[in-house]
């Protein structure tokens, strides 16, 4: 058994939050949204329930592997604040069809490809 900072703890829990989120919203975008929004919307809101689905998941394998790679638990961290910023942000434009928060998705991109880079320097350089 792993055993897990109170902290990993916590980012845990809100990568596991995120995801239950991004399937239940990724549903609720093909059973709920389809046929009510424009079809930009749309595939703009799903393809925001993916990311965040595939990161939260990314999110969790970091924190298993935090206790061999330090960098794995700052790229959790990053890729989660990324799914905050990429998914939420094409969520609200795929329900409110406003474009206010369109301008967070490439922050939250950007979130993700930290994240990545972290994990590439982590396995590169060990401990």
């Amino acid at each position: 058994m792993i055993e897990l900072s109170h902290t990993s703890r916590r980012l845990g829990a809100l990568a596991a939050f995120f995801g239950f989120l991004c399937v239940a919203g990724g549903a609720f975008g093909a059973h709920g949204l389809s046929g009510k929004i424009p079809d930009g919307d749309l595939a703009a809101f799903s393809t925001g329930m993916r990311y965040g689905l595939v990161h939260s998941l990314a999110s969790l394998v970091c924190l298993l592997a935090a206790r061999d790679l330090k960098a794995s638990s700052i790229a959790a961290l990053v890729f989660l604040i990324g799914v905050f910023l990429f998914s939420g942000s094409l969520a609200f434009l795929g329900l409110s069809g406003s474009r206010a928060l369109v301008l967070l998705t490439p922050l939250g991109g950007l979130c993700f490809l930290i994240g990545w880079g972290l994990l590439i320097y982590g396995f590169l350089k060990g401990k």
